[in-house]
């Protein structure tokens, strides 16, 4: 075999170990471990995406029709917590089973059942708490968010730029800054709000999240349902 060609295949070897080190130092050294990160994310689902998107896909499944039965706006995905490049996930395995007590007195925030059993086991393990004290930092963690009052009883469909949308919730957030939220869009549709939080559940910048936006000019937010 020529020299040249060995010395090729060599280089691309040693291209993929930095790659994959580069990938392993991008998803943080901690590995998972409970209670290890950074800040977290609150992520607020705009319900009447979520129902028009479940109903263009035919799936009238139970969690579907718990939610879009009611009319909500923004509920709760979940709040994750995260590192400054990457995040942990289901960091028990497996998970402390979640009490259903608990489970049903966050029906008003998360209104899903499979939502809070399935945010526990994936985000909830990673925050270092126990579930009763981790569902309590959601609850703290909402109430610090106040939602523009043009979002609560959305009557007819709204179009909106993101950066329009971000604005709105800087206004009425004393202390949110543009680089602390993000808007995700899923098709053409407002997915998401995701704000980003301390450990004690103040605002912060997080630029990977904000990295993540939607990039779209503008977002459809269909209608509450029963508005």
């Amino acid at each position: 075999m020529f020299p040249s060609v060995i010395v090729s295949r060599l280089l691309i070897s040693l291209a993929l170990v930095l790659v994959t080190a580069g990938h392993a130092a991008a998803q943080d050294r901690r590995q998972n471990a409970p209670g290890e990160f950074d800040f977290y994310v609150l992520a607020l689902s705009w319900s009447p995406s979520f129902c028009e998107a479940a109903s263009e896909r035919g799936n009238s499944g139970r969690s579907a029709q718990i939610q879009c039965e009611r009319p909500f706006s923004f509920v709760v995905h979940g709040l994750w917590p995260q590192y400054e490049r990457g995040f942990p996930e289901y960091c028990q395995r497996p998970s402390p089973r979640l009490d259903r007590n608990i489970m049903t007195s966050m029906l008003d925030l998360m209104p899903a059942p499979g939502l809070i059993f399935n945010e526990w086991d994936k985000h909830g393990t990673c925050s270092g708490l126990g579930a009763r004290a981790y569902f309590e930092n959601i609850r703290k963690a909402r109430a610090a968010v106040k939602i523009p009052e043009e979002f609560l009883q959305l009557s007819e469909s709204k179009t909106i730029a993101p950066e329009a949308l971000e604005a709105a919730f800087i206004k009425v957030n004393p202390g949110l800054s543009s680089s602390a939220i993000s808007v995700v869009c899923s098709s053409r549709r407002l997915s998401e709000v995701r704000v980003c939080m301390s450990k004690d559940l103040q605002f912060r910048s997080c630029e990977e999240i904000d990295r993540r936006a939607c990039r779209r000019d503008e977002v459809v937010m269909p209608p509450v349902r029963g508005s």
